[in-house]
């Protein structure tokens, strides 16, 4: 029985000599070898660094829209509770749109009152109304915010309120 090595000594190519001959044909003779260092250039580092960047940047302008919206959202909240309260004294009092009362920062704002705390617009806006003396009519709103910086800090639709 012959053994791969006499397979040699007879003239015949070695199995596993062919595969290897067979992959260095398939290789590009004329390259050039050039030996890159390993890591990252200056080029590259500057592209991955702006890329960040720009990223970022994206993501704080995404959260000062998203604070804006929420302040919107919770001025207009304090509008809407402020009307409830308004409502709810009229209601316990008896009293109609257009009746004249005490003024609705002490008679509906106060510990143990419809409000606890006097409502303040988180977007940097003031209230006005809390001075008022006379139950609004259904639909009109009594507290008021004057932001001016950015949307209305108004509801849409107070044709229930």
């Amino acid at each position: 029985m012959k053994r791969s090595s006499d397979r040699q000594i007879e003239g015949l190519p070695h199995p596993k000599k062919e595969k290897h001959k067979q992959n260095n044909k398939m290789k590009l003779t004329h390259t050039n070898k050039v030996k890159r260092a390993k890591g990252m250039t200056l080029l590259e580092l500057t592209v991955v660094i702006l890329v960040l960047l720009s990223l970022i940047s994206v993501l704080f302008i995404g959260a000062r829209a998203w604070k804006k919206g929420s302040d919107r959202a919770a001025c207009i909240l304090n509008i809407r509770n402020f009307q409830q309260a308004v409502r709810s004294y009229a209601n316990m009092n008896n009293k109609n749109p257009g009746d004249t009362v005490p003024a609705f920062n002490t008679t509906i704002v106060g510990a143990g009152l419809f409000m606890e705390t006097t409502p303040t617009c988180p977007g940097g806006g003031t209230y006005t109304g809390l001075a008022d003396t006379t139950i609004p009519a259904i639909g009109t709103v009594a507290l008021v915010c004057d932001f001016a910086d950015g949307p209305a800090h108004a509801p849409e639709n107070t044709a229930a309120w």
